[in-house]
């Protein structure tokens, strides 16, 4: 098979193929790129493989930097672009089910894709776009399937990952896992505890926004993958409500989380603690907290003044798009109105500091100040004050004598 039109980014690319030739090397683009161009995807970056190796292209190329060189892969900056290559390779036993002992560089084309996880991924192209498919891979991605290279008990044995992988892609791409590879999956599941919490909640992430999330996650439920991801291990009955959600797509990574620990009964109060095992960055873990908060209080109710002024438009509008997902009906138009109609949308537009408070009633810093601001802004934001420094002063008298 040949590409009719070959996309830019690989033309752009072309020029280092050639390069390489000239020196008598082999070279291709291989991997996702031509995955997802053969589906009619949009790549932004390709990887190239060669039979030269590392030293080699080194020399052949001015500007070069050691990525990865160890595994054969060296990042060649050319022109105005960057560009990993990789020299073909060979690995030998994985003893620790997700890195082999050692890597051999070879000159084959068909030893280096061979090593690959599936058939899809396996797939080479050559700089005038002709496809070399050793495995079947151009059928697979016809009839929708999910096949690894060669023996999938010998694949997910030598990167457990790899399982994660396969149903991450079923999820991304709306297909589904060949018998044998499902069975392999199922028989080496266990094997996920060997690796990285970090890569596995990147797969994992990738599922649940996928376009056919239950492509995925069903069989990751049914394989019991599940059992070696953090926190997940005895909540079947959790994992189970959230694959019956509407199969429809989830926008970004907060919604999924937030969702997710909706349908595990996990309390806001908890959401740290069991995405804190994940591994996740304190940000996100902030913005899913606030989104399941959120979420708890949409489907109770209608917005309150304090619940839109403490998520912010963004959150709040999130949240809301979350509601279909519980057949609630989702007014984007309304929460925009409501926010707008905020006397303050943050702290700082509070019309009275700290300062000016302790020199109104002549008093010294404490904790009563704290909770008098915080008493002022809520005060403010529903409307039972006007934000101006004298209104303010009134109403904190209130507050001050009841404290004295």
């Amino acid at each position: 098979m040949r590409l009719e039109k070959i996309p830019d980014v690989f033309v752009r690319a072309s020029a280092v193929i050639e390069e390489i030739e000239k020196h008598g090397f082999e070279a291709y683009f291989v991997g996702g790129s031509v995955r997802d161009t053969l589906l009619g995807k949009k790549s932004h970056d390709v990887d190239i493989a060669t039979s030269a190796y590392p030293e080699e292209i080194k020399q052949i190329f001015k500007r070069t930097v050691d990525v990865g060189i160890d595994h054969g892969t060296v990042l060649v900056l050319y022109e105005e672009e960057q560009y990993e290559i990789t020299t073909f390779r060979t690995e030998s036993t994985y003893q620790d089910y997700r890195r082999p002992d050692t890597v051999t560089f070879v000159r084959s084309l068909e030893e280096d894709l061979k090593r690959r996880d599936f058939t899809i991924n396996a797939l080479a192209m050559d700089k005038e776009g002709t496809i070399i498919d050793l495995f079947h891979g151009l059928d697979d991605l016809n009839h929708g399937v999910i096949r690894a290279v060669g023996d999938p008990k010998e694949r997910f044995h030598e990167d457990a990952l790899r399982m994660m992988r396969g149903l991450r892609f079923a999820s991304e791409l709306d297909f589904e896992i060949e018998t044998k590879t499902l069975e392999a999956i199922d028989l080496y599941h266990s094997l996920l505890s060997k690796i990285s919490v970090e890569r596995i909640a990147i797969e994992f992430i990738k599922l649940l926004l996928g376009k056919n999330r239950c492509k995925g996650l069903l069989p990751f439920i049914e394989t019991a993958c599940y059992q070696s991801c953090p926190g997940l291990k005895d909540r079947l009955d959790g994992l189970t409500a959230f694959s019956k959600l509407p199969n429809q797509l989830i926008e970004e990574e907060q919604q999924g989380w937030a969702l997710l620990l909706k349908e595990l009964r996990i309390p806001v109060s908890e959401t740290r603690d069991f995405l804190k095992e994940w591994k996740l960055s304190n940000h996100l873990m902030h913005d899913v907290s606030e989104l399941l908060y959120g979420l708890e209080v949409r489907l109770t109710g209608a917005w309150k003044a304090e619940d839109l002024f403490r998520l912010g438009l963004e959150k709040a509008l999130s949240v809301e798009k979350m509601l279909s997902f519980y057949q609630h009906e989702v007014n984007l138009e309304l929460t925009e109105k409501k926010y707008s109609a905020l006397p303050i949308t943050e702290r700082k537009q509070l019309q009275i500091s700290g300062n000016d408070l302790l020199a109104a009633f002549d008093k010294k810093p404490g904790k009563w100040l704290g909770i008098l601001i915080n008493e002022l802004e809520a005060a403010v934001i529903n409307g039972e004050v006007v934000n101006n420094k004298p209104d303010l002063i009134l109403y904190s008298e209130k507050f001050v004598k009841k404290g004295e």
